[in-house]
């Protein structure tokens, strides 16, 4: 067993990289005041472009980590922020006309891209339940109880269970289902409903709503027996709309991620036998990323096939939930292997992406460690919410 003294260890280094480095670089150079909100793109080097586009994951992950900072060091500084956020969401992002919120805006505000993504819903769902957590406003909580029921009313498959991926403005199906140009189009993902499942979580936290806590059952059971590989404990990426499997992809910063969002969501929802059910499964889970992805230097692969490892980048976000997912397992069984995996990531993170010139966080580095230089510090994807969460997440665990 790992002694107290490297467990206060790694505690303090996850707080003084979040009040030291990540929570600084949001306040010092996202705030967009010329037009508003936040810039839209960022480069490694601090250069802004001014008339960049401006997404909702962007804003609503901006939205949920001023909320949980705010939560955590009660400073003025973090809950303005979290507001700024809020009221450009509510102003901007949120279509007037037929409910839910769009997916990109210019730099003015204008609605550039309206379709309603279910995965842009649910982050802005689980932005507006943690700052009404921090702020207790009812305006925001029956705002997200509002987006909650227009999800359940347009996007969800009563036929075989489950969401949708992506509907035009006015709520009809999209001809093209994909969250992004690497995605396939397909009818439902996991990714999506990972993050639906994470927003009801959530939400169910600040709302105990009988129709929410039947939601986000049948929404661990869906992965419980539909997209969990029996065989090899790895999610399944894509599907049609009757769940048949269309990719033979793992995910491993997806699968780490989720052994432990799927444990968050038994507990909140506190059914006894499915958070028995949750555990196993999420500790092969884990395992099985243990044994599979992590490189000689502790960073974790991003993908692989069935004929082996397919992409050896070393993406920010899947090293952020290495570290909390072996955390989390280690907290289940005591294994040390599950502690020295999470340290190790940390120690990767600390080691090869923490831009200690600039600030934040390198988008991805090579095998070799070398930073891309062709990815940015902030963009649509690139937010402050894996990294905080996961300095958040640490500082809770290790307290």
């Amino acid at each position: 067993m790992p002694g107290k003294s490297i467990m206060d260890e790694f505690r303090k280094k996850a707080e003084a990289e979040l009040r030291g480095n990540i929570l600084p670089f949001w306040l010092e150079h996202s705030l967009d005041e010329e037009f508003g909100g936040f810039h839209g793109r960022i480069s490694n080097d601090l250069k802004i472009d001014r008339h960049a586009e401006k997404g909702l994951i962007l804003n609503s992950r901006i939205l949920w980590t001023f909320s949980k900072a705010y939560q955590s060091y009660p400073e003025s500084k973090f809950l303005l922020t979290a507001q700024r956020a809020y009221n450009y969401l509510l102003r901007f992002f949120r279509d007037p006309e037929f409910g839910g919120y769009y997916w990109l805006v210019d730099h003015l505000g204008r609605p550039l891209d309206t379709r309603k993504k279910i995965y842009g819903q649910a982050f802005t769902i689980y932005a507006l339940a943690e700052f009404f957590l921090a702020t207790g406003s009812e305006d925001c909580l029956r705002e997200a109880v509002r987006l909650f029921e227009q999800v359940e009313l347009t996007a969800c498959d009563t036929e075989f269970g489950g969401y949708f991926e992506t509907y035009n403005n006015n709520w009809t199906l999209a001809d093209d289902q994909r969250l992004s140009e690497v995605d396939m189009d397909e009818k439902k993902s996991m990714n999506t409903h990972l993050h639906v499942l994470e927003a009801y979580t959530n939400l169910l936290r600040a709302s105990q709503d009988d129709r929410l806590h039947r939601r986000l059952k049948e929404l661990i059971l869906i992965f419980l027996t539909r997209v969990i590989d029996p065989h090899n404990h790895h999610f399944r990426l894509f599907f049609d709309e009757r769940w048949q499997c269309r990719s033979d992809r793992i995910s491993f910063g997806h699968d780490i991620e989720g052994s432990w969002l799927l444990c968050e969501a038994a507990s909140v929802l506190g059914d006894t036998e499915i958070q028995k059910r949750v555990e196993e499964e999420s500790l092969q889970m884990a395992e099985a990323v243990r044994a599979q992805a992590i490189d000689a230097d502790g960073g974790l692969f991003l993908e692989a096939d069935p004929r082996g490892i397919v992409d050896t980048g070393k993406h920010w976000w899947p090293q952020a939930e290495a570290v909390v997912g072996f955390l989390n397992a280690y907290s289940l069984t005591g294994h040390e292997d599950f502690f020295t995996a999470s340290y190790s990531s940390w120690n990767f993170i600390e080691k090869y992406l923490v831009d200690r010139e600039y600030g934040e966080w390198f988008w991805m580095v090579s095998r070799e460690g070398v930073p891309s230089h062709e990815k940015f510090k902030v963009d649509p994807w690139k937010c402050p919410y894996h990294n905080s969460r996961a300095c958040f997440e640490v500082m809770e665990r290790l307290r």
